[in-house]
């Protein structure tokens, strides 16, 4: 994160790149498509970090460390919960994941934003410890009948798996409310339209910006003089 001098002439270039980062969330309920619109936000903006999470499972043969998970002994993650070095953990299978901390404040600072694809659980515990830098958005289907039909149209789950996937959903959609915007997935384009519209205005809030308090004061100064030499 740049900081912006004090003086009469700075660029929105500028003010951007002073900024800290924020911590975009997305969650939704499975067949609402968050995944696909976390991917395409990904892919079109170049300071936006997908979190990567330490985890304890065993790595596939696919994965590679650092870049889809961070793969680490139960004992050392049962240390990072310990300290307070992890902002969100859940046990998955008998498997743990959490995302470290350290690495989440080191893209904040230097004014990049992170992305989470996460449930409300994990959106919470990330609300405890840092809601200042979260923005959360909520993925809603445009109805139960369509993200039924999105769960068995992807064809990768059993009837059964797919009524629990809904089952869960009941959970999950109670709880939109404590989302700090909601967005229908009717249409994939309007949809991410609408969540990158989210991202562009979050990083312009007033509050992510503090170093814009000397250039705006310096602004003032020299109004101030201006209108003086005036003889206003």
């Amino acid at each position: 994160m740049s900081e912006i001098k004090s003086g009469t002439v700075v660029s929105s270039q500028e003010a951007e790149e002073s900024r800290r980062g924020l911590m975009l969330v997305l969650s939704s309920p499975s067949g609402a498509g968050k995944s696909t619109i976390a991917q395409l936000l990904l892919k079109q903006e170049n300071n936006l970090k997908m979190s990567v999470s330490v985890t304890t499972r065993e790595r596939r043969s696919t994965e590679e460390d650092g870049v889809h998970y961070h793969f680490i002994s139960p004992e050392k993650f049962e240390d990072m919960a310990s300290n307070g070095e992890l902002l969100e953990w859940a046990s998955v299978h008998g498997n743990s994941y959490g995302t470290p901390r350290t690495l989440v404040e080191e893209c904040l600072e230097s004014g990049n934003d992170v992305l989470f694809d996460i449930d409300i659980k994990g959106t919470f515990q990330l609300y405890d410890k840092m809601r200042k830098d979260v923005v959360s958005i909520f993925i809603l289907p445009p109805s139960i009948a369509e993200m039924r039909a999105r769960l068995t149209k992807r064809a990768e789950d059993a009837e059964s798996v797919i009524l629990k996937r809904m089952q869960t959903a009941v959970g999950e959609m109670s709880e939109w409310s404590k989302y700090d915007y909601i967005v229908i997935n009717d249409d994939l384009d309007r949809a991410y339209d609408s969540v990158r519209s989210i991202l562009k205005a979050e990083r312009l809030r007033r509050e992510r910006i503090p170093s814009m308090a000397p250039h705006i004061n310096g602004m003032v100064a020299d109004l101030k003089q201006a209108v003086k030499g005036n003889g206003a």
